[in-house]
């Protein structure tokens, strides 16, 4: 079978895990840079239209649950889900991802942090919950402190040798240690002050910010102060950041602003869950040498699960054939896999797919393309599909990994399958219903991935309707399907077939057929099909886009090498 069952799953998650990464080290980086104020205003303004649209469930967990945890990426990606089960679905993702042992039934990160929650709030809050606050903030990203310096009165505080020296008084402060912050450091200090005096601390990078002597003259002063005679103005000039005094000896060339600055950066952040992948990044670029197409349709199969062709289609040129005996051959092995947005496997497949064209048309075939399907059940959700092929001439890998948005097919409602547009059309023998690549029913539908019809072919459109009503007397369906090609939002055709010219008995109709394309110049166009159930004036559209390309010599005899 070419991969063996062992290396594929490591290769697909290899994939997989290479793709986080890389939306993680993204995220890292948009955290980092400054964009423009412009586009600043312009993100928030959108990602508020979209947090608006939101149920009030899903907006609390969103703006009062996980805004401390939640990456930018995962933010973004959860505003542009549409429905709520699709949301429900990325909960469940959110919490699994972040699972330290995914096969037990408790979720102890997700547990801990809701435990953090309650106690932020209970313990922190200020006029605001204790949640929003710095404090909350901290101890919902890294948990309680190894040790905690607390003075909620402020007090008399004498300054340390590189602070100045000297005692002043200060505002009530805090300085928390941590032994160890994951991606951040080892003996990590991070100190909160109140100079309000409300309870509500906010985070310092400047030691000095709690002295409440700070502007009172004569009170508080440094030993440096009196022993160099420097004013207290200097304190706000200093260029490292601090409003501390000037130490004794003068101030240090190193005076670690910057790391300084990373730290506390650092520690404000979410923590990383896989920083041991960065140097995967770039593998996904090295393997994916093999370039291929893909598509997905969706047919209703039962009252709550769709029938999914997944087609692939490559270019036989990007494949490497070996000559034997007059024929050129070429084999590829294709594993798949599909799983939920928390992980789940749900389906996996795969596949040795060969080709053999002879002689006499290899070279014409070069310009063609190698058309592969498999259909799989799934029911309606959100899924990732992942996609590996290998060439086995040449050893070339080719991956794909997408989103496969399952939709639900609304029952008692006029609702419709994909629109396919297709090369091949056609009825299959009773014995072959529903079985083989391409069959649809009791048709073989070829989909023509690269949307590309010479002029002198034919566009092939296959559709499928749902819940179409039975009048009471008559016991039959009454629909009319209007076709209408457009370029540029100018309609250069159309054709509506009446009741008449439909066959219709049961309240499914499946609609093919082919459109002449002969009298389209070449360029892009829009072919939209419109059913109209009479009987309940419901209306469902498709749409399609596809383009008429000139027409190319075709070789003088034996089929289109195409499979």
């Amino acid at each position: 079978m070419g991969f063996s069952r062992c290396q594929l799953p490591i290769l697909l998650l290899s994939t997989l895990l290479t793709s986080s990464v890389h939306a993680l080290a993204q995220d890292q980086a948009t955290s980092q840079e400054s964009p423009s104020t412009a586009t600043n205003k312009k993100e928030r303004k959108r990602e508020k239209k979209l947090a608006r649209e939101l149920g009030s469930a899903y907006d609390s967990w969103l703006t009062k649950d996980v805004p401390d945890i939640i990456t930018n990426e995962e933010r973004r990606a959860f505003l542009q889900l549409s429905t709520n089960e699709e949301r429900e679905q990325f909960v469940e993702s959110f919490w699994d991802r972040r699972n330290p042992d995914p096969e037990s039934a408790a979720n102890t990160y997700k547990e801990e942090h809701y435990r953090r929650l309650a106690y932020a709030d209970e313990r922190f809050a200020s006029g605001i919950p204790g949640r929003k606050t710095d404090r909350g903030h901290i101890y919902i990203l890294w948990g309680p402190p190894d040790e905690i310096e607390s003075h909620p009165s402020g007090g008399t505080y004498d300054r340390p040798i590189d602070q100045g020296g000297g005692s002043t008084t200060t505002y009530p402060w805090e300085l928390w240690r941590y032994r160890h912050l994951e991606g951040v450091g080892e003996n990590i200090e991070i100190e909160f002050v109140d100079p309000s005096g409300s309870g509500e601390y906010h985070i310092t990078m400047d030691p000095c910010e709690k002295d409440a002597l700070a502007h009172v003259p004569g009170a508080g002063s440094s030993l440096s102060e009196t022993m160099n005679q420097l004013t207290r103005a200097s304190r706000f000039s200093n260029t490292n950041g601090t409003t501390c005094p000037m130490p004794l000896g003068g101030m240090s060339t190193n005076t670690k602003e910057f790391d300084n600055l990373d730290r506390l950066f650092r520690v404000q952040r979410a923590p990383q869950h896989f920083p041991d992948l960065a140097e995967k990044v770039s593998s996904r670029i090295v393997a994916n040498q093999l370039p291929f197409q893909y598509r997905s349709d969706f047919l209703r199969a039962t009252t709550d699960t769709d029938l999914v062709p997944i087609t692939i289609q490559l270019r036989n040129r990007d494949l490497s054939f070996e000559s034997k005996q007059g024929m050129h051959s070429t084999v590829l092995d294709l594993y798949a896999r599909i799983t939920t947005v928390g992980g789940r496997v749900v389906q996996t497949f795969e596949d040795v797919i060969s080709r053999d064209i002879p002689e006499s048309l290899f070279q014409f075939s070069l310009d063609l393309d190698s058309v592969y399907q498999k259909s799989v059940p799934l029911r309606a959700g959100l899924y990732r599909l992942d996609i590996v092929i290998k060439d086995r001439q040449s050893g070339n890998i080719g991956v794909l990994g997408t989103a496969l948005r399952v939709p639900h097919f609304e029952e008692a409602k006029l609702d419709a399958s994909s629109l396919i547009l297709a090369d091949q059309i056609e009825r299959v023998p009773s014995s072959q219903i529903g079985t083989g690549q391409f069959v649809l029913n009791s048709y073989k539908v070829r989909p023509h991935l690269s949307k590309e019809f010479s002029s002198s072919d034919k566009l092939g459109i296959y559709l499928q309707l749902y819940n179409l009503y039975l009048g009471e007397a008559s016991h039959r369906t009454k629909v009319s399907v209007a076709y209408r090609i457009t370029q540029n939002l100018q309609e250069v055709w159309r054709e509506v077939e009446t009741p008449e010219d439909l066959h219709q008995g049961g309240e499914q109709l499946t609609i093919h057929r082919f459109i002449p394309v002969i009298s389209l110049s070449p360029g892009h166009y829009t072919i939209e099909v419109t059913a109209i159930d009479l009987l309940t004036n419901q209306t469902v559209i498709r749409t399609a886009d596809f383009i008429v390309i000139p027409t190319k010599p075709k070789p003088s005899a034996g089929p289109k090498p195409r499979y």
